[in-house]
């Protein structure tokens, strides 16, 4: 144990991030660091960022736009679960244990590669494997 947590190697699941979608990186990355103060964690060219909002919440900006209409905009935002252990291997047991994913494995060169799913009530979610 480290800090009164348990430490995640070997889990399935060892932490994660939110992602909000957003039509201007730029923007948005001024927009949460010099309004809400968060840090700028990391920086994966014009597409994604990742922010540090304190007390291990991690805040993922994935550029792309927004959707024009209102269901599409409900779909908008997602949770990201960084795995603990190779991501074919998570995909496996995940699958096993019921979980359907959508499409391939997606790799974002210099990231991660992730797997997207959704939970039983549609909420989207992805294992994400950083490098």
């Amino acid at each position: 144990q480290e800090g009164g947590m348990s430490l995640d190697i070997g889990r399935l699941i060892a932490g994660g991030n939110a992602t909000v979608r957003v039509s201007d990186l730029d923007r948005a990355i001024r927009f949460y660091t010099q309004v809400l103060d968060l840090t700028l964690v990391r920086r994966a060219g014009s597409g994604w960022a990742l922010l540090d909002a304190g007390r291990g919440l991690l805040i993922g900006l994935q550029a792309g736009g927004l959707a024009a209409t209102p269901a599409d905009r409900e779909r908008s935002s997602a949770v990201g679960l960084d795995v603990g252990q190779p991501l074919e291997e998570v995909i496996a047991t995940l699958h096993r244990r019921g979980v359907h994913f959508h499409g391939d494995i997606v790799d974002a060169p210099g990231a991660a590669r992730l797997a997207h799913f959704a939970d039983p009530d549609g909420n989207e979610l992805y294992l994400c494997e950083r490098r």
